[in-house]
């Protein structure tokens, strides 16, 4: 079994893959201060709760872009798995070249959506992907009908601009995010909660439609991320969401990497 962890800065996702399926997996809150121990006995409860036997983890695989937690999880894994992660960077044969002016400075997740993406619904197809990811940023990556990562756009995400509007406006208050029952509000709070949902909406089928621009017309659309199911059906120029694209890449990644002996 592999065990592919994506630690990202709003979650920490974890998934166990049998071969080539995704037998389990849980998002869960990123919390800077773990330590190592913390973490491992966090994990060791998860496979408890779902009955997979740790010792049956024969691989580890990990994309973080959260430097402080990346140390701490490759102690966690030699300690608790005794096997050290492949750690996913610009360094790493992922097969996808980077045609980003400084390689180095392309995150981890946005790597490996890459690749899955490409390898899930690009391949063959001979047309260029967007991939749309709804994090802690939202991030629009394009690669080429070839299989090539060109750059992308980055922009705050959801839960931020949620959070800067109830920090910087003194009367108004905070607000989840989600899709409102009406577009005009009738309340402060219906209000925020439209601006924000339907704003985001327009922000990101506006910015897929400019990328068709320059990418072709014929560009598809696939999202992840965990705003992506309540964002995704209000654009109809996203025709996938896959919430598992960042684990499915670290497991591509991984049988790239993988050693001989394994």
């Amino acid at each position: 079994m592999l065990l592919a962890i994506d630690v990202g800065n709003t979650n920490i996702v974890l998934g166990v893959f049998d071969g080539d399926a995704l037998v389990e997996s849980w998002r869960l809150a990123t919390l800077r201060d773990r330590t190592s121990d913390e973490i491992g006995v966090w994990v060791a409860q998860l496979f408890e709760h779902r009955a997979i036997d740790v010792r049956k983890v024969t691989g580890i695989v990990m994309g973080s872009v959260v430097p402080p937690l990346t140390g701490t999880f490759m102690k966690m894994a030699q300690r608790y798995f005794g096997l050290t992660p492949l750690n996913v960077d610009s360094s790493v044969d992922t097969g996808l070249p980077i045609l980003y002016k400084r390689p180095e400075e392309v995150g981890a997740d946005r790597i490996l959506n890459g690749v899955a993406a490409y390898q899930l619904y690009g391949r063959g197809r001979g047309v260029p992907l967007i991939v749309v990811d709804f994090g802690t940023a939202t991030t629009f990556d394009a690669l080429s009908a070839n299989g090539e990562y060109l750059g992308g756009i980055i922009c705050p995400g959801m839960q931020i601009s949620a959070d800067a509007l109830f920090q910087r406006a003194a009367r108004l208050p905070r607000v989840d995010v989600r899709k409102p029952c009406r577009l005009i509000g009738t309340s402060t709070v219906e209000a925020i909660e439209s601006g924000l949902y339907y704003g985001y909406v327009g922000l990101v089928d506006g910015l897929i439609r400019r990328m068709r621009g320059e990418l072709g017309a014929n560009a598809l659309c696939v999202a992840t991320g965990g705003l992506a199911g309540i964002i995704a059906p209000e654009v109809a120029l996203i025709e996938h969401v896959d919430q598992d694209l960042t684990l499915q890449g670290l497991r591509m990644v991984w049988e790239r990497n993988r050693p001989t002996k394994q």
